[in-house]
């Protein structure tokens, strides 16, 4: 049966975003109803509110949640009413070659959940019975959620749920990016542009990876501030467009083996390819708006062999690697209890947005 509820939805470009109460269809063949308990405020939802990221309003927004089971569609067997879920944006066909090689991430058929779910059908509904997209097949900055089976990852219900929805995306998208994609090795020296949310998780990756130099690169001292208690060694406030290039490599030894550009600007690209030492790789994670761009010289690539690289929901495999974050985290050692630096009712989403564009908040989360 459908089931009402409030959520968060983007309904002009460039405008604040509204609370309204919405229909949620049950779940069809291979799909689930979740009710949420708690969704992070990612900057990628504010992306989709001006246009960085291109998906249509009215869009519910939300991808970053954890909830439980509350319903089962035909065919359905990996879940049953009652387990505790974390959900996950991206669509995983599981026949093409990029899933079939454990590389999800890069489907070639993940345009197919943009704003429905994989089957194509709108599931949420106004209260005048218009349609609603959803943000990348999830929609889950609501208080209820119909979902394919492939984004959701069961979890062990003993882990807090707000805590275990930062690893829909923030958690995993910073340190899967230092994990997966860079690898970085122990003992060595790392430099993280921007220290939001995604950031301050690549840093503390790079602390649980053994990185010896972890600088931290922030235009507001309150962020540097926090990039410390996550693992930063070092911390270096950079005024917008000024170019620290120099204090990077004298903070670094010479410069850093690993950069990661958590921002998404392709000025600050530039300047992290610019400042990594010869062999070092620049890891390109914010997602920057489509008419943005970099460059570099490709002379240093060759005689210097630096290298630059995108990561992508930090190159993760999800249900692989929610469970594994989640066990650092119940071991001790991945902070997502401090990541939170406030919690809103989902009446106060608007408040959240713009806590997150103000960067307030190391994450701001929306507990139902």
């Amino acid at each position: 049966m459908a089931r009402s509820g409030k959520a968060v939805i983007c309904r002009e470009l460039n405008k604040p975003v509204v609370v309204e109460t919405i229909s949620v269809d049950s779940p069809k063949r291979g799909e689930v109803m979740v009710k949420l308990a708690a969704c992070g405020v990612c900057h990628s939802d504010l992306s989709a509110t001006n246009g960085t990221i291109p998906l249509p309003p009215p869009l519910v927004l939300g991808h970053e949640g954890a909830g439980e089971v509350v319903e089962v569609g035909e065919g359905v067997s990996g879940f049953a009413v009652g387990d505790h879920v974390v959900t996950s944006f991206i669509y995983m066909c599981g026949k093409c070659s990029f899933c079939a090689g454990g590389r999800p991430v890069l489907c070639v058929e993940q345009g197919k959940a943009l704003v429905t779910p994989p089957e194509g059908t709108p599931r949420i509904k106004d209260k005048d019975g218009k349609p609603l997209n959803i943000f990348s097949g999830c929609g889950v900055m609501a208080e209820y959620a119909t979902l394919s089976v492939d984004n959701v990852v069961k979890i062990d219900a003993k882990i807090p749920l707000d805590r275990a929805a930062l690893v829909g995306c923030a958690v995993t998208t910073g340190v899967g990016a230092v994990f997966n994609t860079a690898r970085v090795e122990p003992g060595a020296s790392v430099a993280v542009f921007g220290c939001g949310g995604v950031g301050l998780n690549a840093i503390q990756g790079a602390a649980i990876a053994g990185a010896e130099i972890i600088l931290a690169i922030d235009t507001m001292q309150s962020k540097l501030e926090m990039a410390k208690k996550f693992g930063a060694t070092h911390a270096l406030l950079s005024k917008p467009g000024e170019d620290p290039s120099k204090e990077i490599k004298k903070l670094t030894g010479g410069g850093p083996d690993y950069a990661f550009e958590c921002v998404g600007s392709g000025a600050l690209a530039e300047l992290a390819y610019k400042a990594i030492r010869r062999g070092g790789k620049a890891i390109i994670v914010g997602v920057a708006r489509a008419t943005d761009a970099t460059s570099f010289k490709p002379m240093s690539m060759v005689f210097e062999e630096k290298s630059i690289q995108g990561s992508y929901f930090g190159s993760c495999v999800p249900r692989v690697d929610f469970p594994r974050m989640l066990q650092l985290y119940m071991a001790g050692k991945l902070k997502l209890d401090e990541l939170i630096t406030r919690r809103y009712k989902i009446d106060e989403a608007p408040q959240a947005f713009a806590d997150l564009e103000s960067g307030k908040n190391a994450r701001g989360v929306i507990v139902f």
